[in-house]
């Protein structure tokens, strides 16, 4: 679903070069859940934009369901991220005069589908993180942990190949951020749809399938409770 084949990144700044990612090699398996575990300043922010296309690598390849994109246009890529990729974020990133249904269907709206075609996708996604109810209320009407599971249905109402959640619970308390990863666990396990979750605490990266530790702009893989450690 996502392999990184010999990725290096670096910024200059006049005559000074500072190497953040150098030769980082990663796959991730369709439905699979993988932790990028890491400090601040460790690169993590640069590996999750070059992986969605925000960025282009210095060197290397990164492919997402097959396709390289790091040789995309623009307007290659703004439509590939729009069919292929869902981002989850700390901030939830919600509209606030939109409905918690209007939000799951603005992604559709930018594919051109039809109002009733959407807002049967968005009704579907949102009765699977447990929304049904809540649907037609606004995000300033909902608790931190109902708005990131709007932000996860957003996030899925396209049928992306792959999801990027950054620090999706971040914003959390420790109940609710429980909560909120056995809703991105059981929707992996239902719906097979493949995370790769970024985040910083220890205590997240343990509830994966498998974990990649970032460190210095280099990859450690860390294996799976599993015991799979099938590093990229």
């Amino acid at each position: 679903m996502l392999e990184i084949r010999d990725l290096s990144h670096r910024f200059r700044n006049g005559t000074e070069e500072t190497v953040v990612l150098e030769e980082i090699n990663l796959s991730v398996h369709k439905q699979e859940v993988v932790a990028l575990l890491g400090s601040s300043g460790s690169g993590k922010s640069t590996l999750l934009n070059l992986m969605a296309g925000l960025m282009k690598p210095t060197a290397g390849s990164i492919l997402i369901a097959g396709q390289p994109i790091e040789k995309m246009s623009e307007n290659q890529l703004a439509e590939f991220r729009r069919k292929n990729i869902g981002f989850i974020f700390q901030s939830y990133e919600l509209i606030p005069h939109l409905t918690v249904l209007g939000n799951v269907e603005l992604p559709l709206v930018f594919q051109g589908m039809k109002v009733k075609a959407r807002k049967e996708m968005a009704e579907a996604i949102l009765t699977q993180v447990g929304l049904a109810e809540k649907m037609h209320l606004y995000p300033s009407q909902l608790s931190g942990g109902q708005q990131q599971r709007v932000s996860i249905a957003r996030s899925l109402v396209t049928s992306p190949s792959i999801v990027f959640a950054d620090e999706p619970t971040g914003n959390l308390d420790t109940k609710t951020e429980g909560e909120i990863l056995d809703l991105l666990l059981g929707l992996n396990t239902r719906l097979g749809i493949t995370f790769l979750i970024v985040t910083h605490e220890m205590e997240v990266a343990q509830r994966t399938q498998r974990t990649i530790y970032l460190r210095d702009g280099r990859l450690e893989d860390l294996g799976s409770a599993h015991g799979r450690g099938d590093n990229g």
